[in-house]
């Protein structure tokens, strides 16, 4: 009688056949197998003499299926790039700059800041400086994804101009860039002639944080030094979630060239990106 035996991908999977007087011996090794459906016939002992009937062929039947090892996903994956970008984000705020945020303030929150006017000059001043070199950046496009993101609406430095001009005009004097915005400026000029994944990094957080935080801690700070004016800086032309949705459409297309290393290293930037960043916000204070 023939008789078929079944094996799963996590049983051995008969490797040698020895045949011997009166015995079939059989040895397994593991493998791996992946779709694919095998048959192997043991020859049946020869007859021991004229009349005698043949041992039937004893098949074995060994078949053997490969689950496809589930893909690792990314938080946000699913979404785009960009989701994946703000999920990590999210993890470096502070819980009282953003909801999601789950660092506690190392200094004062923001609702007990002391802000003054010279200080929060030098912010402008040193944010205008970044906001300069990220617009020089992207019209020169040393990579043409670079050039994706001309003319988006999110662009700062001729709104900070206008405030500095405000400013003067009330008789504050307007400080020279300091060491926290140039030294940012000159990292990301570096950066985007060599690293295309790390400079798109900074530009997403820049331009999304001062967008959502950004505003907060301005509106915050005005109510306190400015009788809550409303500077350009926190201004628009157009409606601010559609410029926003128009600039995440042309990251999330850019990533899909990229490989997941080349993301994975696009997400590590982001805590320099917070570094850098850090130092300007902390000038508000100084």
């Amino acid at each position: 009688m023939a008789y078929a035996i079944r094996i799963s991908q996590s049983q051995p999977f008969l490797n040698e056949t020895h045949l011997r007087a009166g015995r079939v011996q059989t040895s397994f090794a593991s493998v791996s197998l992946k779709n694919t459906f095998f048959q192997s016939k043991v020859l049946s002992r020869r007859s021991c003499g004229r009349g005698r009937a043949k041992m039937p062929f004893k098949s074995v039947v060994v078949s053997a299926t490969t689950a496809e090892k589930p893909k690792k996903r990314y938080p946000g994956e699913t979404k785009g790039f960009v989701e994946e970008m703000r999920f990590v984000a999210m993890k470096l705020h502070t819980k009282d700059q953003a909801k999601e945020g789950e660092k506690e303030p190392e200094g004062k929150p923001i609702a007990k800041w002391e802000p003054s006017i010279e200080g929060y000059l030098r912010f402008l001043v040193d944010s205008k400086f970044v906001y300069d070199t990220l617009e020089s950046i992207v019209q020169k496009a040393a990579y043409p994804s670079y050039a994706e993101f001309r003319n988006t609406g999110l662009e700062r430095s001729e709104k900070l101009t206008k405030d500095l001009e405000w400013f003067k005009g009330q008789g504050h004097i307007i400080p020279e860039p300091s060491s926290p915005g140039v030294s940012y400026a000159h990292y990301l000029e570096d950066l985007s002639e060599k690293d295309p994944q790390a400079f798109l990094c900074h530009f997403y957080n820049i331009y999304f944080a001062h967008s959502a935080g950004g505003r907060m801690i301005g509106r915050k700070v005005t109510e306190k030094i400015l009788n809550n004016k409303e500077l350009e800086f926190y201004k628009w032309d157009g409606e601010l979630s559609v410029l926003l949705q128009n600039v995440r459409d042309k990251l999330n297309k850019v990533a899909e060239s990229w490989s997941r290393e080349e993301k994975n290293h696009c997400l590590e930037e982001t805590e320099k990106s917070f570094k850098y960043s850090g130092e300007i916000l902390r000038l508000i204070l100084s």
